[in-house]
This record gives structure tokens, C-alpha cells and sequence, in this order.
């Protein structure tokens, strides 16, 4: 015998111990769940208990949005879900490989969008990331000027912006502490 599928409440909290989510990832991702036990119940109900064998009306099934807006609220209220939390862990993960751009990008998928103050933190430490970033993946100034363009794809590839992606390129990933040494 099959077990049954896990609460809708009991997978939500699963999720979100394994990492933080947007409410709405959370919501497409709960409404995807109900969305699969609605139809499991209704393949069980599929017997025909009426006389002529009239198949049950698909307009009778219950809208699972509402009970997924509904825990989406409980789990705000309890400060398990939070859209804050999960800029600042986005950020926090992204911000080594990303540019600034990107991770916009990628938080706007999500319906969200960067505060002034992180934002502007992005921006100032971009040109440091974007050397890192450079060192780690190529490390030696590009011999030719195919290998100066797929270095500089692979930079705006991750969300750097040109001026940042000249700069890395034409001091050869120099950084401030190999300058002083």
C-alpha cells in the first residue's frame, strides 16, 4: 500500500529547512503539490455510483489557491517564510559568481527587487567581484582577440556590466593587494 502524499504544511516547511523561497516560488511550488493530490482524488473517485454512469463533473473540484494563499499567510506569520530573508540569502549566495545585473535579474523572476542599500553595496564591491571571479576561471591576460572576446562573454555572461568587464580585462585581473605587494 502507498503512503499517503505529505500535508501541504509538512512539504512547505520541508522546503523552506532546506532553503530559503520567495512566496511566490513557494506558492507556484504548493499549488503544483495541490494541483497533483486534487487529481489523485479524483482518479479515486472515478467510480461511477449513479445509475446511468454519468462521469462527475470536472467543474466540481475545489480551487486549491485557497488554501495554499492560506498557508502561505500562516507561514509569514510565524516568520518561517520571509521575502527578506530571501534577498539577503540570494545575495549572500550569488553575489561570489554574479554580477549586479543578474542577480537583479534573478530576484525579479521572484517578484523582488534589491533595496537602495544592498544595492548600492553590490555595485561598489562589482569591480572586486568581477577580478575574483576572472582569476579564478582564466588567471592569465588573453593571448589573442578571440580569447579576449569569450573572456569578456563570460563576464557579461554573469551579469557584469562593460566598463566593469574593460577594466578586469585591460589590468589583467590585477587587485589591489597584489598591487601593493
Amino acid at each position: 500500500m502507498k503512503r499517503p502524499p505529505a500535508s501541504l504544511r509538512s512539504r512547505a516547511l520541508a522546503w523552506l529547512a532546506q532553503r530559503e523561497h520567495s512566496r511566490s516560488e513557494l506558492r507556484r511550488k504548493l499549488l503544483r503539490l495541490a494541483q497533483q493530490h486534487a487529481e489523485r482524488a479524483a482518479g479515486s473517485d472515478d467510480s461511477c455510483d449513479d445509475v446511468g454512469g454519468a462521469a462527475r463533473d470536472p467543474s466540481d473540484r475545489s480551487d486549491p489557491t485557497e488554501p495554499v494563499e492560506a498557508l502561505l499567510d500562516w507561514l509569514e506569520a510565524r516568520a518561517y517564510l520571509s521575502d527578506e530573508r530571501f534577498v539577503e540569502s540570494r545575495v549572500r549566495v550569488r553575489a561570489a559568481g554574479l554580477g549586479t545585473r543578474r542577480i537583479q535579474g534573478e530576484l525579479a523572476r521572484h517578484g523582488l527587487k534589491l533595496d537602495a542599500q544592498p544595492l548600492q553595496a553590490l555595485r561598489d564591491s562589482e569591480l572586486q567581484r568581477a577580478r575574483l571571479l576572472w582569476q579564478r576561471k582564466f588567471g592569465s591576460v588573453p593571448a589573442n582577440e578571440r580569447e579576449r572576446a569569450r573572456q569578456m562573454r563570460f563576464l557579461a555572461g554573469r551579469g557584469f556590466p562593460g566598463e566593469v568587464i574593460r577594466c578586469v580585462l585591460s589590468e589583467g585581473g590585477r587587485t589591489e593587494a597584489a598591487d601593493d605587494a
